[in-house]
């Protein structure tokens, strides 16, 4: 997956943006939906992360099953978040997956209005 790819990707699920919101870091792509991270990554990096929310049982599972590619958050909360190594290693399908994933979790935990307006229950 290419950093367009992955920035295509991203801003494809509904309500979905991309901001930078860290001053000090100008090239962290953070996005969001509702105003809520999914997604963080700085594109031009070598190699390519992101870091993606998680379930905690999945977490420990992927961690695991791919230790070199999967870690715990960079800087994130990391019983809930992941950062994944996007350099080709994990299948595209999975990356997606996982992105997908971290969307819909942040998504659940909106509140139910926000839910509704994204066409979520």
């Amino acid at each position: 997956m290419t950093p367009e790819q992955l920035r295509s990707f991203c801003l494809s699920f509904n309500a979905a943006v991309e901001e930078f919101p860290f001053s000090r870091h100008p090239d962290v792509s953070a996005f969001k939906v509702v105003g809520k991270i999914f997604a963080l990554t700085t594109l031009d990096a070598r190699p390519l992360t992101v870091n993606l929310k998680c379930d905690p049982a999945d977490a420990g599972r992927l961690r695991e099953g791919h230790p070199e590619l999967i870690v715990p958050g960079w800087h994130m909360n990391k019983r809930h978040w992941n950062t994944v190594t996007v350099d080709g290693g994990l299948p595209d399908r999975l990356v997606r997956e996982l992105i997908e994933d971290s969307y819909d979790l942040v998504v659940a935990g909106l509140p139910r209005a926000e839910r509704l307006r994204l066409d979520r229950p």
